[in-house]
């Protein structure tokens, strides 16, 4: 439908909304998909009508369309089903289990059953996670937050939240202007004329019954409406004008899609093609739907010509968020020691680079540490298998810049193209490994561009060249497809999906756009970019916008939106600085982050815009050095963006929560990890990376990372708040070559740090034995040595705004309403003999437990035993889970590691723990997985030790020793694994480096235990620790008197101590006793 006729609907409904015809209006808006109504939504919801809220809604999204969408029909059937049950009537909840949810259990199966289970209990608010559900109608106006902010965030509702500005009584006003219209061209005009219907053309009667002759009008005297408004009366229909041209719209619509790799079927576009068109070649950058969503057709409308603007006005949002959000302050200065041509941030560790050369070298570059991970000059690996024509072109010019460097979407490979015929795979293995995968010879000529795509959920890589082609390949080098129809070397690429549909956008450097589906029926699109020249194009982070920038030969830049649903360029942004004639630097770089920042290169500066506005939001120069045209690149989360300087390095500009990020890592050093060459090649220089407090990790469930939408915190374990306390950057003054002699951070009285005590409870009488924060970081588990769990939580309140679990504020201790304890099942073992030992799932719904020698899997909603498993000789006393390497991985009282694998519970390998010199293989031993799973955290009473997963091979070796020299109780890895908190039984608590267990921190026990405490017989000691899932520095102590303690570092250090420098793998070149290093034999052995 044009825009003419959008808006003669929004006409229909003020007119109806006038007239009072209030259930009309509705319908109206249903159907057509124009408008949602939220205050009709909202009285609807209120009233409990949900067969009418769904009615509406379905006008406007399906349940399936997308994440957004399944969220908000979920929220709407469980607050129903709820409802049902708290209403007692546990039929009409079955029907609605059967008949509504039972739609999400192929996606979320496990919360399916969690919400049949409600069935079983008397009271669903027995539930822990719906113990704070309300009344009815307290309930359903939470809800309703959470739906506003979902079809807030859902694409399919953009610009259909506010009706248009319009004067009173529009239609009415258009249709008087008619009829005057109509009466002046009646040849006898009376002055007072008897208009008695619209359905036809309006004239005067002549007098005495003559008859009226027609009136001949010259075509300048007649008001022209437009080329595209065609009369509106009684005898011809309103309807939209035929294309002016060929045009960007439906390109998707042919009947049928297919290929090797994927097959779609799609509807037939309404657009009619010419006899002697056996394709349509220009259609739309549309809403790309799967071809099973009902959705698709409704979107694919025809277009006029790609590069008008459109028609019908678009509110222009508020946004939400302010400039502190950009990432403006240098963080660091780094030397690439060649130009840099190419930078791409991992998809899922926000600081680390991957930064290509003009001298063909790739480096990796760990930004918290202002570290060179990895570096590999270019060279050829099978020089026998490369075409003579290239072996030619190598012998003339051995020069091979890197073009483009980017990385797999899950983060394990890195794509290289050359701008000579060649690209190169690398698998990476953290933290410093690229191993060679794949040398293809691509293209003739360079290759311009890489990147991945998923096909079919198969990995492929898509190349573009100066041959004109985009070929894909499979992860074995073979050559799956060669798209051609490009007329001039293909530019950029860029891959996308909507839903099930994968498709590639292309750009050539004569400014054309084209669009191919993994088929051989050539391209879909066949379009002028703005500019006509080199132009590449992004998708938002969510998907859902397309913008592209390109700069023409003139030298004059194009930054545009696209408009999915009309064809057209939605936006044209403004700002780019007019260039003399015939002066070109080169082509403007872009990138876009958060859904809602644009970035640009230009004038030596950086540009920044909100997508939502075309005016230019503001400029930084980063300090100066920036080239003329600089490239840049923002990390996934926003927060970090790298840009590129005239002396052969890059800059790394941050906002305050990538300051944050980049002080989570401190100065922790890496030299076991760098080679000789690395180390005397680095440079660095400008203001070095601060250390501190991370950020705070919201959980998103089912929904995109981006997203404003938090989900709701029923029944998905999760608490939607965001932590909100501010916390200031703090830069260092210091010279990166001017260090601080290495001082240990020893906290001796309470004032030098935060701890907060946990309230006492009936059952404090039993020693922890077992602490576990929940993983949505609002409670904390505490198991005892008499087999009873007990929970607290934090309460979101003033003094604790996000609801985390903080040293700063006191929780308090839940139980349910029933009184119900957990407990576990102890067998024949007396309960202060065994070694319990619990690890909580994902969401926080099951625990798996083991006492005295049997392995048991609850329930947390009715307490009921999955399985058991037997397997030790002696008692188990620690167990872990690695999903990557499908392990179940049991420790023993015999200093035995087992391991287990978690598709048929078989046994797979039993692994003795290498014990100090005198020592006994026996006592407990616990184990902890890191957080890539690979890395294996061994504590026993002897020693501190990580193993390689994979291999079950030990790494590094603490051995107590010095001011450190009692037995360990327990040891933890923080949440990022990049440090480990370990207890002691004298008291003291230790903070280690995890990369190579150096010492950074002791805490003594006066300055969190009580004098009696310290004195007491039997002495009170640490004897567990745990880590928070979300908080690094933060982690609790359970102590042997029951008692439980929470501790982080002062908001003014922001993180425990620094770590100790390295001189000849000695820390500061000597080994006080108090800074007791690994194990040296061990750290050779890594080297």
């Amino acid at each position: 439908m044009s825009s003419l006729s959008r808006e003669l609907v929004f006409l229909i409904l003020q007119f109806l909304d006038e007239e009072k015809f209030k259930e009309t209006v509705h319908k109206l808006e249903q159907e057509s998909g124009f408008y949602f109504n939220v205050k009709y939504f909202e009285e609807k919801v209120h009233a409990g009508e949900w067969d009418e809220v769904e009615r509406y809604l379905s006008g406007f999204t399906k349940v399936d369309d997308n994440r957004y969408s399944m969220k908000i029909f979920f929220e709407i059937r469980k607050q129903k089903y709820l409802e049902a049950l708290d209403r007692h009537d546990r039929a009409k909840a079955v029907d609605i289990l059967v008949k509504d949810l039972k739609v999400f259990s192929t996606f979320n199966e496990e919360l399916y059953k969690e919400i049949t289970q409600l069935l079983t209990l008397e009271n669903f608010r027995e539930n822990e996670q719906l113990s704070k559900y309300g009344d009815t109608k307290s309930a359903r106006s939470i809800m309703l937050i959470e739906l506003k902010k979902l079809i807030e965030a859902n694409p399919l509702f953009r610009e259909k939240l506010v009706f248009p500005t319009l004067k009173a009584s529009r239609l009415r006003t258009l249709i008087n202007q008619s009829l005057n219209w109509q009466h002046q061209l009646c040849k006898n005009p009376r002055p007072n004329p008897d208009i008695k219907t619209l359905f036809t053309d309006h004239t005067c009667s002549p007098p005495n019954g003559a008859r009226t002759s027609p009136v001949s009008v010259p075509l300048a005297a007649v008001p022209k409406a437009g080329a595209a408004y065609q009369p509106l009366t009684g005898h011809a229909p309103f309807q939209p004008p035929p294309p002016a041209g060929p045009s960007l719209a439906g390109w998707m619509t042919s009947a049928a899609v297919s290929s090797s790799i994927q097959s779609a079927a799609v509807a037939a576009s309404s657009m009619s093609v010419p006899p002697n068109q056996g394709m349509m070649k220009r259609p739309a950058i549309s809403d790309y739907q799967s071809a099973e969503s009902e959705q698709l057709m409704k979107r694919l409308r025809p277009a006029g010509h790609g590069i008008d603007e459109a028609t019908y006005p678009a509110p222009t949002p508020q946004p939400s968020w302010s400039l502190d959000d950009l990432p403006r302050t240098v963080a660091c200065t780094l030397s690439q020691g060649s130009n840099v041509t190419s930078m791409d941030f991992h998809p899922s560790r926000h600081t680390l680079l991957l930064v290509g050369s003009g001298n063909g070298e790739f480096t990796l570059w760990e930004i918290g540490l202002r570290e060179r991970l990895v570096s590999k000059p270019f060279k050829i690996w099978d020089m026998q298998a490369c075409s003579a024509q290239f072996q030619s072109v190598l012998a003339k010019d051995s020069s091979m810049p890197i073009n483009r460097v980017t990385w797999s979407p899950d983060g394990d490979l890195i794509g290289v193209a050359f701008a000579k015929h060649l690209i190169h795979l690398y698998a990476y293995q953290q933290p410093n490994e690229a191993r060679q995968v794949l040398e293809i010879e691509a293209h003739s000529g360079g290759v311009n561009d890489i990147a991945f795509s998923r096909p079919n959920k198969q990995l492929c890589v898509v190349t573009c060249g100066d041959d004109k082609l985009i070929r894909v390949w499979d992860m074995h080098g073979q050559k799956i497809y060669s798209f051609e129809g490009h007329e001039a070397p293909v530019y950029s690429i860029c891959p996308h999906h909507k839903e099930t549909i994968q498709f590639i956008f292309s750009t050539s450097i004569d400014g054309k756009i084209k669009a191919w589906l993994y088929d051989n029926a050539g391209s879909r699109v066949d379009y002028d970019a703005p500019g006509k020249w080199c132009t590449t194009m992004l998708y938002s982070a969510d998907g859902t916008r397309l913008f592209s920038c390109g700069t023409s030969k003139e030298g004059d830049s194009h930054l545009v939106e696209w408009n999915e649903s009309e064809g057209s360029i939605k936006r044209t942004y403004s700002g780019f600085r007019k260039k003399a004639s015939g002066v070109v630097q080169g082509v403007v770089q872009f990138d876009t982050a958060q859904n809602h920042i644009l970035a640009a290169g230009e004038d030596n500066q950086i540009k920044f815009w909100d997508v939502d506005n075309t005016n230019m939001l503001t400029f930084i120069d980063a300090d100066g050095g920036l080239p003329g045209l600089p490239r840049l690149r923002f990390n996934k989360e926003g927060n970090l963006l790298a840009v590129t300087t005239v002396d052969n390095g890059f800059k790394i500009l941050a906002n305050s929560d990538g300051l944050r990020s980049l002080r989570a890592f401190g100065n922790r050093p890496f030299e076991a990890f760098r080679s000789p060459y690395e180390a005397s090649a680095m440079k660095v220089s400008g203001a070095p990376v601060v250390a501190g407090i991370s950020p705070n990790i919201g959980r998103m469930d089912n929904l995109d990372r981006n997203s404003p939408a938090k989900p709701s915190p029923i029944l998905n374990g999760a608490d939607p708040a965001s932590r909100s306390i501010d916390i200031k950057p703090r830069i260092s003054e210091e010279k990166p070559d001017k260090a601080k002699p290495w001082e240990l951070m020893e906290v001796l009285n309470p004032q030098q740090f935060r701890v907060a005590t946990l309230p006492e409870t009936p059952e404090q009488t039993s020693k922890v034995v077992r602490l576990l924060y929940t993983n949505s970081g609002v409670g904390l588990l505490a198991l005892g040595s008499n087999a009873i769990q007990r929970l607290w939580k934090w309460n979101r309140n003033e003094q604790n705004p996000s609801g985390k679990a903080t040293a700063s504020v006191v929780p308090q201790h839940w139980q349910p309403n029933s009184g119900l304890v957990m407990a576990n099942d102890i067998g024949e073992t007396p309960p202060e003999e065994s070694v319990p030992c619990i690890a909580l799932s994902k969401n926080d719904s099951y625990v798996m437990s083991a006492c005295g020698g049997k392995v048991s899997l609850f329930n947390m909603m009715t307490f009921k035993v999955k399985i058991r498993l037997k397997g030790h000789q002696k008692r188990i006393t620690g167990l872990a889970f690695s999903n990557s390497l499908h392990i179940l991985v049991s420790s023993g009282a015999d200093a035995q590691l087992c391991v287990w694998a978690t598709d048929s519970w078989e046994k797979k390998k039993s692994v003795a723990i290498q014990m100090p010199a005198g020592k006994t293989p026996s006592g407990d031993t616990r184990v902890q997985f890191n957080s890539d799973q690979n890395r294996l955290l061994v504590v026993h009473e002897t020693q501190i030790a990580i193993y390689d997963a994979s291999k079950m091979e030990r790494i590094y070796q603490w051995i107590p020793q010095g001011t450190l020299s009692a037995a360990i109780s327990h040891a933890s890895y923080s949440c990022n694994s990049q440090l480990v908190f370990a207890a002691f039984t004298d008291g003291n608590v230790a903070i280690f480096d995890a990369d190579n267990l150096r010492l950074r921190c002791r805490i003594a026990s006066s300055a969190y235990m009580s004098t009696a405490a310290i004195n007491s017989n039997p002495p009170v000691y640490p004897f567990v620790v745990a880590g928070h899932p979300q908080e690094p520095n933060q982690f609790a102590v359970g102590l042997s008197d029951g008692s439980v303690k929470v501790m982080e570092p002062l908001e003014s250090d922001g993180k425990w101590g620094t770590p100790a420098p390295v001189e000849n793998g000695v820390a500061n070149g000597r080994a006080p006793a108090s800074s007791a290093t690994s194990n040296p034999a061990t750290d050779q052995n890594q080297r």
